[in-house]
């Protein structure tokens, strides 16, 4: 009689006895029993005929997009929700998810449902009050069989899940196991009915939704809510119907997310005049252009290795920038602290941006402010040359928006040193 075995539910590692860890992709706690098989002969069944189906043949089914109500969301989704697509939407906790959930729900003209697994419908009538819902079809239950078996009777069009790690499959809330089991029964449901699935998903002190990988996989789209500042910002990390970086901007107010129409504008608004370390980046947020501004300290360190301090950019690519400046231009930056910042909270990693900061850490060091007016972009290379960037001219219209006159970039500068002597030298 074949022995039972067990098997990890992230990767499929077998192993005759459980383990505390999968040694094929490191994941706690993912062994499953797996019942013996009886060994027997593959037969053909019986009255099915497998036929191959030539590309040519397939009909093309028509994008049926339909809005969320939300033109931010919209943006970061491609274009509004596709029948049948499941987005597993993410973020720390009182980051703003259920409500940004109700404010669809509020917008949407398509019948939705609300699965209330983590409050109780009376929380969520203060909350829908706060925020002008009026009417909301709300589902209070946490059972994965019962809630299906509603689901197939009466499908929405839409149906938010908050959030999937309340949902009981096959063992209790919350596990990988059920996690797993409930995502792929939501994923069958969407395909199978056409409805457009939101699943809101608990996030790891990592930043990444909690949960077996094979979650991410299985769902459409992956989206992230975070906060830069006073700001929430929606990014999309994964998307089958739309660009994957994608950014929707809104601010919490008393009366809930408010969008954000003109990002470069909120971003820049209490950006000082005149001050060194001081620099306009024009970056590229999937298909987003937004002007942001990128701040540069620098001071005498007290320490024998000076500090590198970085935040909402790309650590390594400073480095390199600064290693550019101290060894192409001779700016001495080896007793000295360098911070640089993203103004505003946003968190972008775009090469494009290595122009400005090469300006703002410049500008600090010699203590001179650029031009007001000025608004930079360009990807800095290892000898010093100012490389050409991915939608070049969106950023420019961009910076023209937002009220710049000047700009530096690869087709008017042929490399760092040129753009410190125009302004700096």
């Amino acid at each position: 009689m074949a022995k039972a075995s067990y098997a990890c539910v992230e990767c499929g590692y077998r192993t005759p006895k459980p383990l505390g860890r999968c040694p094929g992709c490191g994941a706690w706690g993912s062994f499953q029993e797996v019942a013996p098989q009886p060994s027997r002969k593959a037969e053909p069944r019986q009255g099915q005929t497998l036929a191959l189906l030539p590309l040519s043949q397939v009909d093309e089914a028509e994008e049926r997009r339909f809005s969320s109500g939300l033109f931010e969301v919209d943006r970061v989704l491609g274009g509004g929700f596709v029948p049948g697509e499941v987005v597993l939407l993410g973020g720390e906790p009182g980051v703003g998810k259920s409500t940004l959930l109700l404010e669809m729900a509020r917008r949407m003209p398509q019948r939705v449902y609300y699965v209330a697994g983590e409050e109780s419908p009376a929380q969520i009538k203060l909350r829908a009050r706060r925020l002008g819902v009026e009417e909301l079809l709300l589902v209070r239950e946490t059972q994965l069989e019962p809630l299906l078996a509603l689901l197939e009777r009466d499908p929405p069009e839409a149906l938010f899940v908050d959030s999937i790690q309340t949902i009981a499959a096959n063992g209790s809330p919350g596990s990988l196991v059920a996690v797993r089991e409930a995502t792929s029964a939501f994923v069958r449901f969407a395909k199978e009915r056409g409805t457009a699935v939101v699943l809101v998903g608990h996030v790891t002190k990592e930043g990444v939704v909690a949960g077996p990988k094979s979650v991410e996989h299985a769902v459409d789209a992956t989206l992230y809510l975070e906060t830069a500042g006073v700001y929430r910002v929606l990014r999309s990390a994964k998307n089958r119907f739309g660009p994957v970086g994608e950014l929707g901007v809104f601010r919490m107010e008393e009366e809930g997310l408010l969008e954000v129409k003109n990002p470069s504008e909120a971003f820049l608004l209490e950006r000082p005049l005149g001050v060194p370390g001081s620099a306009i980046a024009l970056a590229l947020a999937g298909e987003r252009a937004l002007a942001l501004e990128v701040q540069a300290l620098a001071a005498k360190t007290p320490f024998p290795a000076p500090r590198r301090v970085v935040q909402g950019l790309d650590p390594r690519r400073v480095d390199m920038v600064l290693a550019v400046l101290e060894r192409r231009l001779g700016l001495p930056l080896g007793n000295l602290d360098v911070y640089v910042n993203l103004a505003g909270g946003l968190r972008v990693l775009d090469p494009g941006l290595d122009l400005a900061v090469a300006l703002a850490v410049y500008s600090a060091v010699v203590g001179r402010p650029l031009p007001e007016d000025l608004a930079a972009v360009g990807e800095v290379g290892l000898l010093g040359e100012v490389r050409s960037v991915v939608g070049l001219e969106r950023r420019l219209k961009e910076g023209e928006r937002a009220g710049f006159r000047r700009f530096l970039h690869p087709g008017n500068t042929r490399g760092l040193a040129q753009a410190v002597e125009a302004y700096l030298g």
